[in-house]
């Protein structure tokens, strides 16, 4: 059954190759360029390129300063008993030397908190192992090309989205020439039964059934146009453009062109590449839930002054460097937890791509069959339209020779409208649909 439908799928006519080229590929680039939201797309972009850089900065030293001043009174204190080991020697020395040159001295109680003292410091940190900051950079390259997906996504939708409006605008302008046409039409009956009506041929009914048909028309014609001016506005919303700018009509677009389009392209769909991304991010994560089983270890410098009462001399400056262990042995199990919220993750996004390539599949299957039966009412409309023209041509010199009715005229001038009308929607909608397999075969080159 597969190789059936690659096989059909191969014989498909689908219109990409007018897509690449011309007016209309002019229209998407510009809608690249200008379309505010591939601008915010393309800023979430710039910020995951920081956010990469960011992470890539943890490997370097960190260097900071700090400074700190102290002022402390109470608290703990450590007792040294001066006067009970110095007193009795120095009373010795005052009697030996007849003097009073060594003063007693009292038991001190020396504050632990240092009062009036200050500490100026640059600090600096090294990490020598730390599996973290390694995956972190890891997740963070990855969020970069999920990002890039995000961008060519939001582009290939949008290039779908001006494609079927530029046709959809050139479907209401087409149907109006076609009632601009079909009006000289009705005018042209409309004099020729005044003509009659002034050679008692016809009678008044004929006449105002004539004019009816001209009104008719012109209201037919203001819907078209009223439906041409607001596609025309939607398209230059996507272009971001004023809504009532010009847009040229490519005359390219005839026929479809045969080309192929295969399922194996639904493989390139940006959809299946960001659950890949993602894939790869929540493994990234899983490793991450697992590195506490690693110790972490810094080393750190520090320069700095210290001193009391704001006092800087040769005892001031100092240096102190270090080496910090940091190892979790016990966190009552959370990293074991996130690990298995990490691997149920894992079995969601799985689930997930295949649900989600089974839907682009179906989608890619919808697609040709859609623009199969667009073709096909578009053929039979071309069929329709020749034979309506020469039913209407055949009926309008009977009625000139009196020889058939005015409502078989207007029968038959109604289906060579009809038949118009119908040829080239069809078309359109041919184009359409051919849109439709360019982006379920993601087609289009998207250059970043």
């Amino acid at each position: 059954m597969k190789l059936k439908m690659i096989s059909l799928s191969l014989c498909i006519l689908i219109v990409l190759k007018p897509f690449a080229q011309g007016i209309l590929e002019q229209y998407v680039q510009v809608a690249f360029t200008s379309n505010e939201g591939v601008k915010q797309q393309q800023f979430a972009f710039e910020k995951s390129i920081y956010s990469l850089k960011e992470a890539k900065a943890l490997f370097l030293p960190n260097v900071g300063f700090r400074t700190d001043y102290f002022l402390a009174a109470g608290g703990r204190t450590v007792d040294f008993p001066a006067g009970d080991l110095l007193n009795p020697v120095y009373r010795t020395l005052n009697q030996l030397t007849g003097s009073n040159n060594f003063p007693q001295l009292q038991n001190q109680s020396i504050l632990l908190n240092p009062n009036n003292f200050y500490d100026a410091k640059f600090r600096t940190t090294y990490p020598i192992l730390n599996l973290e900051i390694g995956i972190n950079k890891k997740i963070k390259q990855e969020q970069v090309q999920l990002q890039q997906a995000e961008i060519n996504l939001y582009k290939r939708e949008l290039a779908k989205e001006v494609k079927e409006a530029y046709f959809k605008y050139l479907q209401a302008a087409a149907a109006i020439k076609i009632y601009e046409s079909a009006a000289l039409l009705v005018k042209e009956n409309q004099r020729i039964n005044q003509s009659l009506y002034n050679n008692d041929k016809v009678n008044e009914a004929v006449l105002i059934r004539a004019k009816n048909e001209v009104i008719k028309l012109e209201a037919l014609q203001e819907i078209a146009t009223q439906t041409a001016t607001s596609a025309k506005a939607f398209f230059n919303f996507l272009l971001n453009r004023p809504g009532a700018d010009s847009i040229v009509i490519d005359t390219a677009y005839q026929l479809p062109l045969p080309i192929v389009g295969t399922e194996a392209s639904i493989a390139n769909r940006e959809e299946l590449l960001k659950l890949g991304i993602a894939t790869h991010i929540n493994k990234h994560l899983e490793g991450l839930s697992k590195t506490y089983l690693w110790p972490k270890l810094y080393t750190f410098l520090d320069l700095g002054l210290q001193g009391f009462n704001g006092k800087i001399n040769n005892q001031a400056p100092y240096y102190f460097l270090g080496v910090t262990l940091q190892w979790d042995v016990f966190s009552g199990g959370k990293n074991i937890y996130k690990t298995h919220q990490a691997q149920l993750d894992n079995k969601i996004i799985k689930s997930q791509t295949s649900y989600v390539y089974t839907q682009l599949q179906l989608q890619y299957t919808t697609a040709i069959n859609s623009f199969q039966s667009s073709l096909a009412a578009y053929r039979s409309a071309i069929s329709t339209r020749q034979s309506s023209e020469r039913y209407y041509t055949d009926m309008l010199r009977l009625y000139k020779e009196g020889q058939a009715l005015f409502i078989e005229l207007l029968d038959a001038q109604n289906q060579f409208i009809q038949a118009k009308l119908q040829s080239s929607i069809t078309l359109y909608d041919t184009y359409i649909k051919a849109v439709e397999i360019e982006r379920a075969t993601a087609s289009l080159t998207i250059n970043n």
